[in-house]
C-alpha cells in the first residue's frame, strides 16, 4: 500500500504540496466559517487545527521510513539482521530506504558466512584434534607403542592441521583484497614435474603421470600462486582415486589460454555440484560417511589462484585417453590462465 505523496519524485515537491493543501484547508475552513457567520477566533481555532492534521496525515508517510529505518538500525544492533524498511515512495527519502535494504542484506549474508565460517572451522579442527588426541593418549597410557604406524598417524593428523592453517592463512589473503602478483615465464614441463614430486612424498597408493603439449610450453604466471592451484589440485585428486589409480596432470594451449588439468580415476562430481565444489568447505564425497582428510578449502583457493590470473577454473568432462584404458569415468578439473597476463 502506497503512503500519501508516494507518486511524488522529490522530496521538495512533497514539501511544497504539503505547505500548498495545508494551506487550501486552512484557506477553505476560514471561508467557510466566516460564510457560515462563525466567530472568529472559533473560525481560525478550526483552520489551524485542520492545517494541522492534514499536515500530520500527509507528514507521517513522509516519514515513516526514516521511522522505520531507526527502529531497525536499533535490532541490527542486537544482532538481528531481518528487519526491512517498506520503500514504496519514489523520492530521496525511498532511494535512501531501498539502499538501506540493501546494505541489510548485506550484513545479514556476512553474517551468516561469518556464522558458518566459524562452525565449518571448528568441524575441521575437530577431527584431527580428537585423531591426534587418541594416538597421543594410547601412546602416554602405554596402551600403544610408539611404533611407526602410531608416529605416522599422529603425523598424518599433525600435516592436515597444518594444511587447514595454510588454506585459512590462503583465504584470508583473498578477503583482504587484492594480492600482488609477480607475472613471470614457467615453464610448464619442469614446474609440473616438480609439483607432482611434491605430491608423490604424500605416500598415496597412485600413479602420476605429466603430460606437456607443447613440450616447451610457457605459462605466464606468478609461479608461487600457480603451485597453489596446482598443488591444491594433485591433493584432491590423489585423494579421490582408488588405490592403484592414475593421476594426470596436463598442460596445454587452447584459444589464447594456457590450459592445466589434472585427472583422477575417482568417483567423479554430479553435474548438479560441479560449481558448488569450488565454494569453501565443499568436499567431494569418497563415500557415504566417509572423511576424505581435505579441508574443504583446496579448491577454494584453486579458484581464487585462477581468478586472480584473470583466468577461470572448472569441472571438465572427463573422457577416457589412450594412454589410459578402462580408467573409471573420474574427474578433470581444468583452469585456465591467460597467456599473456600483467602484473
Amino acid at each position: 500500500m502506497m503512503r500519501p505523496l508516494d507518486w511524488l519524485g522529490s522530496i521538495k515537491l512533497k514539501l511544497g504540496a504539503l505547505v500548498a493543501v495545508s494551506v487550501i484547508v486552512a484557506s477553505w475552513a476560514t471561508v467557510l466559517g466566516l460564510y457560515n457567520r462563525v466567530r472568529p477566533e472559533l473560525t481560525i481555532l478550526v483552520a489551524i487545527v485542520l492545517a494541522l492534521l492534514v499536515t500530520q496525515l500527509l507528514a507521517r508517510g513522509m516519514t515513516s521510513p526514516l521511522r522505520e529505518m531507526t527502529a531497525a538500525t536499533r535490532a541490527m544492533a542486537t544482532g538481528d539482521y531481518t528487519r526491512r524498511v517498506r520503500a514504496s515512495s519514489q523520492d530521496e527519502v525511498g532511494e535512501l530506504a531501498r539502499a538501506f535494504n540493501t546494505m541489510a542484506a548485506e550484513l545479514a549474508s556476512v553474517d551468516q558466512q561469518r556464522r558458518d565460517l566459524v562452525a565449518n572451522v571448528s568441524h575441521e579442527l575437530r577431527t584431527p584434534v580428537s585423531a591426534l588426541r587418541a594416538v597421543l593418549e594410547n601412546l602416554v597410557d602405554g596402551v600403544a607403542e610408539p611404533d611407526p604406524r602410531q608416529l605416522r598417524a599422529a603425523l598424518s593428523q599433525t600435516e592436515r592441521l597444518g594444511r587447514l592453517v595454510s588454506d585459512l592463512l590462503d583465504l584470508s589473503r583473498v578477503d583482504a583484497g587484492s594480492t600482488p602478483l609477480d607475472i613471470e615465464p614457467v615453464a610448464a614441463g619442469p614446474f609440473l614435474r616438480g609439483a607432482v614430486a611434491e605430491a608423490r612424498l604424500t605416500g598415496r597408493p597412485v600413479e602420476f603421470l605429466v603430460q606437456v603439449e607443447p613440450s616447451d610450453l610457457v605459462v605466464h604466471a606468478d609461479s608461487s600462486r600457480l603451485h597453489q592451484l596446482v598443488a591444491n589440485l594433485l591433493d584432491n585428486a590423489s585423494r579421490h582415486s582408488p588405490p592403484g589409480g592414475t593421476v594426470v596432470a596436463r598442460a596445454s594451449t587452447r584459444d589464447g589460454h594456457s590450459v592445466i588439468e589434472v585427472a583422477d580415476d575417482g568417483p567423479g562430481i554430479e553435474a548438479a555440484q560441479r560449481t558448488n565444489v569450488f565454494e569453501r568447505f565443499t568436499s567431494r564425497e569418497v563415500a557415504p560417511g566417509v572423511d576424505d582428510g581435505g579441508t574443504g578449502l583446496g579448491l577454494a583457493i584453486a579458484r581464487w589462484v585462477a581468478d586472480l590470473h584473470g583466468g577461470s577454473i572448472e569441472v571438465a568432462q572427463h573422457g577416457h585417453t589412450p594412454d589410459r584404458p578402462g580408467a573409471s569415468p573420474g574427474c578433470t578439473i581444468r583452469a585456465r590462465i591467460p597467456e599473456r597476463t600483467r602484473s
